[in-house]
């Protein structure tokens, strides 16, 4: 069964940055294309960016050119730079392999909390 280990979150004012890792068991992260997912209260998970093996990347339009995910293969994590945030920002944040559009990994991780406040 592999393990998701999300990390980094924290408390920011607007406009602040934060990094959020992600790490994975097994032997074939680097064979995943993966992705960052982001829940926020009363609100449905929704996809906010994806990476394949190859280092393709894709975005959601409402975090595009503010965030950036990127992944080392060598220590099975992914990371999410995350810069200019927004109150709205504020959720709990997934990560998650991605096939076919669709998050498979069960159980997810625990997630980690990101608040954006003034």
């Amino acid at each position: 069964q592999v393990q998701l280990v999300e990390s980094g979150g924290g408390l920011v004012q607007p406009g602040g940055s934060l990094r959020l890792s992600c790490t994975v068991s097994g032997t074939f992260f680097s064979t995943y294309t993966m992705g960052w997912y982001r829940q926020a209260p009363g609100k449905q998970r929704e996809m906010v960016a994806t990476i394949t093996s190859g280092g393709s990347t894709n975005y959601a339009d409402s975090v595009k050119a503010r965030f950036t995910i990127f992944r080392d293969n060598a220590k099975n994590t992914l990371y999410l730079q995350m810069n200019s945030l927004k109150p709205e920002d504020t959720a709990v944040y997934y990560c998650n392999r991605v096939l076919l559009s669709i998050p498979i990994f069960r159980p997810w991780g625990r997630g980690t909390q990101v608040t954006v406040f003034s």
